[in-house]
């Protein structure tokens, strides 16, 4: 713990302190700084950063070369130059990367991946103290939607089981409101969660967002020294704000021009495969080949959507984003245009032509059974069929080298060895900027967005979508713990613009379950299509204002957070006022 202490030191690295400001950490004033959930000093983040920079730093620190020599290869070891870097160019070392804790794996694998007494229960601190902010905050959210999802659940399978009589008419409309308050409420009950979370945790994410904003301005900043900026003039501000609003402006002419190549992309390309694809389904008579002919398009157009989120990445690499989170937020955006393209497109195309709810729901079961089977089978199966095909490839390299005389033998008994041949846990259009995090939100994101905009033509989706989820949390936990390395620890406050994104479907889904109920009580003859529109008009403006209105009767945050985020304000200003005061005397001291 020491040596990781005075590396935190080195590094400067800021923790939290018991009065809830961030400062530069001490190991002489230890005491002064929160501890983890689990009483260890450092997170496992921490921890991770202090390691990388005691191996990296390992430097030649004498006057001359130094000459290395590693099976019958010879370099030389530069003066200042980190010896893990060389040994990196040189091919010897391989990868670096964090190794399993076996023992908290098990105890994971036990109390958490295996554990199926409690659906939804799960050892969210644990889980944070292994993996790091990023992933628990993705469980912990997990967690929460898929118990909440059992309310929904619950209410659509009494809407088809039980007959209202006379009132069977305003089922679907008191069904509708009732699932968007809930995904309204849903969401605002996962703010306070998570801003208890990271209390719990010790991150204070107002410092957290500050230190992000100050990075993203890292750019626009000239390196000044003290000495320069007393000397810097009044007259240079002009033209420091004429660059900052040109990089502004320069930024955001760049974002446009990307997105209007996604929207032409989209339009061009995907749209008419996607009509093709509802034509084809259209043409379709028996079942089974529907079924097949769905797969087929879900496999296709899963790799043709990754071939766009690759376009995406290599667009964002000419945007003037200001930090690699709005560069990640910017990609995010981007993909899920594509992928809300791809996944709706079909549905909508069904309802709007053939404006038949029995039609509509069966091409919902499909798409959610076969994307669901697909994706899970896709998401467990090939990152175990990696490991296999590697671990073969090394076997048979063994056999091979332990029959040739003057081969060495390929040991593979040892768990680095092992550990090194699983695959990481990296996303499907790119490791740059996004870990696998980006397919899990993502795999959420489409879901969410097919209950909740197609609520009425099926009230069934929910318990789909329960039962998928019920298995996700114990699939993804295994494939954390089992199939993959141990992820690098990200730091991530609040699950960023995925928030937007499930925002953003509350709207689209107010908007299209208000059509759907136009075109079921217009074929029906429950309403005339006049009064029936103007209800429905009524209820839409009703719903948004739910929507926008009720997301500010639950605080975000709870009382207790908020009770102590003010004491540590008010600690902070009176530590502060001293220090100042101290200052100013010393410095009247020393005039005098």
């Amino acid at each position: 713990m020491g040596t990781l202490g005075r590396a935190a030191a080195e590094m400067q690295m800021k923790k939290l302190t018991y009065i809830g400001m961030e400062l530069q950490f001490q190991w002489d004033q230890v005491a002064a700084f929160v501890t983890q959930p689990d009483g260890s000093l450092f997170s496992w983040r921490e921890r991770f950063t202090c390691f990388r920079y005691l191996i990296y730093g390992i430097v030649n620190k004498m006057d001359s070369d130094i000459s290395l020599k590693f099976d019958d290869k010879e370099f030389h070891w530069k003066q200042n130059e980190s010896l893990l870097r060389r040994l990196e160019d040189e091919g010897v070392v391989k990868l670096v990367f964090p190794l399993h804790d076996e023992v908290k794996r098990k105890q994971l694998l036990r109390n958490w991946a295996l554990n199926w007494h409690d659906f939804t229960w799960q050892p969210i601190d644990e889980v944070y103290s292994y993996f790091g902010t990023k992933i628990a905050t993705y469980f912990a959210f997990l967690g929460m939607y898929t118990r909440w999802l059992f309310f929904p659940a619950v209410s659509g399978l009494a809407t088809q089981l039980i007959d209202f009589g006379s009132l069977q008419w305003l089922v679907l409309p008191g069904f509708f409101i009732f699932v968007i308050s809930w995904a309204v409420f849903f969401l605002q009950f996962w703010k306070r969660k998570n801003s208890a979370l990271l209390a719990r945790w010790g991150i204070n994410y107002s410092f957290a967002e500050y230190k992000a904003s100050a990075n993203e301005l890292d750019p626009l900043r000239h390196p000044l020294s003290v000495e320069c900026v007393e000397e810097k003039k009044f007259d240079d501000a002009p033209a420091e704000k004429r660059r900052l609003q040109r990089n502004e402006w320069s930024g955001v002419l760049l974002r446009i021009r990307n997105n209007a190549i996604i929207v032409l992309g989209i339009i061009c390309l995907q749209l008419p495969f996607e009509l093709a694809y509802a034509h084809l389904y259209e043409k379709t008579e028996t079942e089974a080949l529907r079924y097949v002919l769905t797969a087929a398009y879900l496999v296709a157009i899963q790799y043709y959507t990754r071939i766009g989120g690759k376009v995406s990445v290599i667009l964002i690499k000419y945007e003037n984003n200001q930090g690699e989170q709005s560069s990640a937020d910017s990609l995010i955006y981007k993909v899920f245009g594509l992928y809300f393209m791809q996944s709706y497109i079909g549905l909508f195309y069904h309802a709007s032509l053939y404006r038949d709810i029995l039609r509509l729901r069966q091409v919902l079961i499909q798409r959610l059974v076969v994307s669901q089977v697909l994706e899970n089978l896709i998401e467990n199966s090939i990152p175990y069929l990696k490991y296999s095909y590697k671990k073969y490839k090394a076997v048979h390299k063994k056999r091979q080298e332990k029959e040739s005389p003057s081969g060495k033998s390929v040991r593979l008994t040892t768990r680095v060895e092992k550990e090194y041949l699983k695959p990481s846990y990296t996303a499907s259009i790119g490791e740059e900027l996004e870990d696998g995090l980006f397919d899990d939100f993502l795999e959420l994101a489409l879901q969410f967005g097919m209950i909740m905009m197609f609520a009425c033509a099926f009230p069934l989706i929910f318990c789909f979508a329960t039962l998928n989820n019920v298995t996700e949390i114990r699939a993804d936990a295994l494939k954390l713990l089992v199939m993959l390395k141990r992820p690098v620890p990200r730091a991530a406050a609040t699950i960023g613009a995925w928030l937007n994104i499930f925002q953003f479907l509350i709207v689209m889904a107010i908007c299209t379950n208000c059509l759907l109920l136009v075109c079921l009580y217009d074929e029906e003859g429950k309403w005339r299509i006049e009064p029936g529109l103007a209800a429905i008009l009524i209820m839409e403006h009703a719903l948004l204002l739910i929507k926008f209105g009720f997301s500010h009767f639950v605080p975000e945050e709870p009382a207790w957070v908020r009770a102590n985020r003010v004491r540590y304000v008010a600690q902070a200003q009176t530590v502060c006022s001293k220090q100042l005061l101290r200052s100013i005397s010393k410095l009247d001291t020393k005039w005098e």
